[in-house]
């Protein structure tokens, strides 16, 4: 079949497959033909497209193929074996097999060698690699084969900056004052620096897209910019050869986009603005460019068709142009080839640039394919954003690794033009970082960003670090929507680098459970029970109640039905004087209840979880609980460390997250004086600061303890908590027998005496803390009979363990004594060393006087729950040890707390046989340290003793004989130095000089020594390590930094474990088991697992495959007892300050230093190259080099240990 085109010379030959898509295509340019005179340059149609190329424009060059009815041939290199430009394409060849990966696809005589091979017509070089190389272009014309861009000529001529350089003043374009010819040493670079000045920018001389780009501003830095900028020029382009300009101060970086044919045609296409840069590397691209002076975009324009015109140029190429302040223009450079950012220019014109180029390389003219000048009209705008994986906290550091998750943003106006992007991907750091690039398209600059902004944040990308957040920010900047952007504008707004970093939660929540499939669980677990696979009956609350939060979220609790009206009204209408009142003037008993800490603290080792705890929430404020318990205690005490050491959970966000849903009740929690909630002692600052974020919080009391009833101590506590705004509860530990005797040290005068200065001090409310359930019912009464007395205004408060059996009785003796508050636990978690039974106090004085007003069906639902759950933490449960009761107490005097902690770790000891020596040994041990008040942190002194007595078969005998030759516990030796302050009646003498001999002694109270810590110097510290931290991120470092380090460390790695159930939380789910996860509320998350892999990966992993939402996923575990036989790279500790990580992933290409050698802060150690970008690793400290633990050449992961420095 013959086609005669109006114009040609000769008919050409086609098959007829071909003639419905030349005719179909022919159409449009056939009507423009008909227009124009005859043009002599010869129509040779292309059959098939080589694209020497990889990622997304190789297949930007497939798709146009396939739609112009062109046969594609793709060529990749082995590791871009499974990338999915191969798959797009027709055909796919490997190259460069056994060379580097970026050499494959630089390797001429073999892509020229399938091209020849498989009767390829045509080759696309794309853009980078061999794209504006002459040679490839030549090596092309002498097979025979076209080459789709200009000219070997035109591209020798604008690939050499000098030559282009003066072509461009041949044809009246104003230039910059640059090197006449490539520079290739230092030397010669330094010569044109100090002739003409800095600043001045080095410039690959023979490729573009900001690789070998440097600008350079200190003549110090010449030497060093000069070799870094060459040798990333020769990676990436093969030549090292630098070209030198003046640097141009505040430009805008204008390109205009030209198209030329055969026949000398060229027309503009006209420009875009790439002004947004970093690195020299375009990020952002607006079409056309912003508030661009009309005069100067003709002026410009006309220049870029004229010197394309003076250069013979034809196809596809881009005139690059710096334009300042004052509107003056000048030529950088021509990059002979096809732009990344063409997409906007197709999008403001509707011109497929790519077929365009094909067409033209067919040989059909500008006028044939309906290009005039006069008809090229731009419409609105259009915006790319280069989405790569780069991480913009870290200085856009390249990321690796495998995408777990992608989903795109999509809709009206968006185009997405991609390669690697999807579930499975693998980012090597062997190419470009780019992932996608984003386009949108509408009516107006601000429209666009709107729509880009819309689709970027639909993006989901895990497993990879992206500059998504980066983008959103630049999109939001008004500057930017406003069209007033130069090359500085990155530089110049550091708020863009301020992001919330992606929260990933559902896979880090899926690396969480494969990570306890693959090794166990991540919190110890006391016995071998495992929890009940049981979810716990909730009780009904009403319609309308609130029952979820989410501390992720903005939401405050708002909306629904109010629950009852509690004492926590009276509170905050009445302040803390005004509730103290209400307290004394109420009739009946009122109750705390401690189910929400003290009671699982005693009972299951402190590991109840907030999950649990919100859970049934709800209940107690909606119920007749609410507004009839004067207090719940859920806060404090060991709840602070254990939540962040053993539940890996924020506790600040369990007391915020119970504040939304108990409302009602006043909060109480436990307050070790000047030691806040820690087991030490703080800088009075500190205290302070943790008093006020407590009540900003929700809490309300604060029972102030001291653990020796040290006035000093218990009176910072108070004084801290009064300026915070709380309510003081000051607390007495009890300890003895007023009611013996026999028994002087602690006697009812010395309670009283005490009372009178905690009074006098301005408690709020007086308590007595019995933390080993000492007080017997005789002893309750004349204690409380005497406080009532002598303090007839002051609410008396009644904490009591019922280890005994006695605590319901005791407490019914306080309540006729006078006592206006007692702490209670609900039943099903009641008892034995917790608090005694508020079911059974709740009917004993139901209809009398002291009727505490709880409704008992109430109690009764409430208990239940907790019956259900205690179920779920059979790991941590006192029974298994502890039967019942034991009178015992009395005698060895061991805090209800610490009864059954001391029983697990006798066991952890191996001394479970043991357990009745080492309950004889405490009371000893407390003899021996003098008969001592007991509770933390001086009851571990006592239980530490006591453990090291039975361990060693001692004697209280022979302790004392042997004092001075023995290695006593720490906790024992800062007790007698007076680390946690000084002891009722003093220290024990001669055993403490006989255990401390020389060392030092504190004297007065031991925190008035010590130095302010400096907050705001350990929020910089925390943020530099852990990135974004909040104020009560940073107290939670100061109270335990190491337990910190390692919880932030557990919460950027895992997420927010604490919404998961509490069974799959401790030992993970079953293999086929389905189950949900609330992240928040209205997300829930789906989870389904399916398998794990038997067969270990070579860097000692398991894949662990999960359905996460009816979607497959899967996670890559490190399995911890495989990898001991194998060598892994060490990881940099964050935590360790000398310890030096490669801040990216990439290949070692320098060593500066050697092991000895001294390092100033700063220095440059190591150069690491990755994705063809150098980066110098400089030294975080200055120190001396102890060990080297990489080699030159060596591929490392990011954070791999490069070496530390003492």
């Amino acid at each position: 079949m013959v086609l005669l085109l109006p114009g040609r010379c000769a008919p050409t030959l086609l098959h007829a497959s071909k003639m419905h898509r030349v005719l179909m295509g022919a159409r449009p340019r056939l009507a423009a033909a008909a227009r124009t005179i005859s043009s002599d340059v010869e129509y040779r149609p292309i059959r098939s497209v080589l694209c020497a190329n990889r990622g997304e424009i190789a297949i930007r060059v497939f798709r146009a193929c396939t739609e112009l009815g062109i046969r594609s041939v793709a060529v990749y290199s082995e590791q871009d074996k499974m990338h999915m430009h191969r798959q797009k394409a027709d055909e796919s060849y490997l190259v460069g097999k056994g060379l580097p990966p970026v050499q494959a696809y630089l390797n001429i005589p073999e892509i020229m060698r399938v091209a020849r091979e498989n009767d390829v017509d045509a080759v696309h070089p794309g853009y980078g690699f061999l794209s504006e190389r002459s040679d490839f272009a030549q090596a092309c014309h002498d097979a025979g084969i076209r080459f789709i861009g200009p000219s070997p000529r035109v591209v020798q001529q604008m690939g050499d900056k000098v030559a282009a350089r003066q072509a461009a003043i041949d044809a009246e374009v104003p230039i910059v004052p640059g090197t006449p010819g490539p520079v290739t040493t230092s030397d010669e670079a330094m010569q044109f620096c100090l002739k003409h000045g800095l600043p001045v920018i080095f410039k690959a001389a023979y490729g573009g897209g900001g690789r070998g780009m440097r600008v350079v501003k200190k003549m110090e830095e010449v030497e060093e910019m000069f070799q870094r900028a060459s040798s990333e020029a020769e990676a990436a382009f093969g030549n090292g050869a630098m070209f030198i300009e003046k640097f141009i101060e505040r430009p805008r970086h204008i390109e205009v986009q030209i198209l030329g044919d055969k026949a000398g045609n060229v027309v503009h296409l006209y420009e875009r603005d790439c002004s947004v840069q970093r690195r020299h590397q375009k990020v952002v691209e607006i079409a056309p460019a912003p508030n661009l002076d009309l005069k100067v975009r003709n002026k410009m324009t006309e220049h870029a068709v004229r010197l394309a015109k003076s250069v013979g140029y034809e196809n596809a190429g881009t005139v690059e142009f710096l334009v300042d302040e004052s509107g003056n223009f000048y030529f950088i450079e021509v990059n002979a080839r096809l732009q990344v950012e063409h997409t906007v220019t197709e999008e403001i014109t509707g011109i497929d640039l790519v077929q365009s180029q094909i067409r033209i390389a067919e040989g059909m003219t500008l006028p044939e394919l309906g290009m005039k000048q006069e008809t090229i009209k731009p419409q609105g705008y259009a915006i790319q954003c280069r989405v790569t994986t780069e991480d913009p906290a870290k200085n856009f550091q390249p990321d690796t690794g495998r995408i777990e998750v992608f989903r795109s943003g999509e809709g009206m106006g968006i185009r997405l033009d991609g390669a690697s992007a999807f579930a499975g991907a693998l980012i090597s750091p062997y190419y470009d970082s780019l992932l996608v690039k984003v386009i949108a398209h509408a009516g107006d600059l601000q429209a666009s960003s709107a729509k880009m902004n819309r689709a970027l944040r639909e993006f989901r990308v895990r497993g990879v670090k992206t500059n998504i957040p980066f983008l959103l920010n630049v999109l939001e900047n008004q500057k930017f929507l406003n069209g007033t952007v130069d090359t500085y504008f990155i530089d110049e707004h550091p708020q863009l680098f301020q992001f919330m970093p992606s929260r990933n939660r559902a896979q880090k929540l899926l690396n969480y459970l494969g990570t306890v499939l693959v090794n166990g669980p991540s919190t110890p677990l006391a016995t071998g029970l495992k929890p009940a696979e049981i979810k716990p009956h909730v009780p009904e609350v009403p319609m309308g109640a609130r029952t979820m939060v989410s501390s992720e979220s903005d939401d405050d609790g708002e909306g629904g039905i109010d629950p009852p009206k509690g004492f926590r009204d009276v509170l905050l209408n009445d302040g803390p004087e005004g509730f103290a009142r209400a307290i004394r003037a109420h009739k009946g008993l009122l109750l705390t209840d401690t189910t929400l800490r003290d009671a699982h603290q005693s009972l299951l080792a402190t590991r109840v979880r907030t999950h649990d705890l919100l859970k049934i929430s709800p209940f107690v404020a909606y119920s007749s609980l609410g507004p009839a318990l004067l207090s719940v205690e859920n806060w404090g005490g060991a709840t602070f460390d254990v939540a962040l050491r053993f539940l890996h959970e924020c506790p600040w966000e369990r007391l915020e997250d119970m504040r939304k849903l108990l409302p009602n009740v006043p909060f109480q929690m436990l307050l070790r004086g000047a030691n806040a909630v820690g087991y030490t002692n703080y800088p009075d600052n500190v205290v302070y600061k943790f008093c006020e974020l407590s009540v900003k919080s929700g809490m309300d009391i604060f029972r102030v303890f001291d653990s020796l009833n040290y006035l000093p101590n218990l009176i910072l506590g108070m004084d801290a908590v009064g300026k915070a705004g709380g309510v003081v509860e000051a607390a007495i530990s009890y300890t003895g027998d007023v009611s013996d005797p026999t028994r002087t040290k602690y006697d009812l005068n010395y309670y009283l005496k005490l009372s009178d200065e905690l009074v006098k001090a301005g408690t709020h409310i007086l308590c007595i803390k019995d933390m080993a359930g000492l007080l017997k019912p005789r002893a309750a009464k004349m204690l409380v009979s005497a406080l009532r007395d002598r303090h007839p205004d002051i609410p008396l408060h009644i904490h009591t363990h019922d280890t005994s059996g006695a605590g319901v009785a005791s407490l019914l003796a306080c309540a006729n004594a006078g006592a206006d508050v007692v702490d209670v636990a609900v039943d099903s978690m009641s008892g034995m060393t917790s608090q005694p039974s508020m079911g059974a106090l709740v009917a004993s004085l139901q209809g009398s006087e002291l009727d505490t007003g709880l409704d008992l069906k109430h109690v009764s639902e409430y208990s239940a729950y907790w019956e259900q759950t205690r179920t779920l933490y059979a790991p941590f449960e006192c029974a298994t040890t502890m039967k019942s009761g034991n009178a015992d107490v009395y005698i060895n005097e061991i805090p209800g707390g610490q009864y059954t902690n001391l029983q697990f770790q006798a066991y952890s000891l191996g001394l479970g046989d043991f357990f009745e020596d080492v309950k004889h040994a405490y009371r000893e041990a407390n003899l021996l340290l003098g008969d001592i008040i007991k509770v933390t942190p001086s009851s571990k002194v006592v239980g530490d003793l006591a453990q090291f007595m039975v361990q060693n078969k001692l004697t209280a005998k022979e302790v004392e004989e042997k004092a001075e030759e023995l290695s006593f516990p720490k906790s024992v030796v800062e007790f007698l130095q007076g680390y946690i302050g000084t002891p009722y009646g003093g220290f024990p003498e001669p055993f403490r000089s006989k255990v401390l001999k020389a060392l030092p002694r504190v004297e007065g109270r031991p925190g008035a020594s010590l130095p302010m810590l400096d907050l705001g110097k350990l929020k910089e510290e925390l943020t530099e390590k852990f990135g974004r931290v909040s104020d009560k991120d940073v107290m939670s470092a100061a109270l335990y930094p190491e337990v910190c380090d390692e919880y932030f460390d557990f919460r950027h790695k895992f997420g927010p474990v604490d919404k998961l159930d509490t069974r799959i939380f401790l030992t993970g789910p079953k293999v086929g088991e389905e189950f949900e996860v609330t992240i928040e509320k209205g997300k829930t998350l789906g989870v389904k697992t399916l398998a794990m892999a038997e067969d270990l990966t070579p860097n000692g992993e398991r894949e662990v495959f999960f359905e996460l939402n009816g979607q497959l996923r899967s996670v890559f575990i490190k399995d911890k007892e495989a990898v001991k036989e194998l060598h892994i790279h060490p990881k940099a500790v964050k935590s360790i300050k000398g310890q030096v990580g490669a801040p990216m992933p990439g290949s070692v290409i320098d060593i500066r230093v050697e092991v000895g050698d001294r390092v100033e802060k700063g220095a440059a150690l190591v150069v690491l190259s990755a994705m063809k970008m150098e980066m110098v690793v400089q030294s975080p400290v200055a120190g001396v080099v102890k060990s080297l633990d990489i080699t030159k050449g060596m591929k490392l992961e990011g954070e791999d240990l490069l070496m530390t420095i003492e």
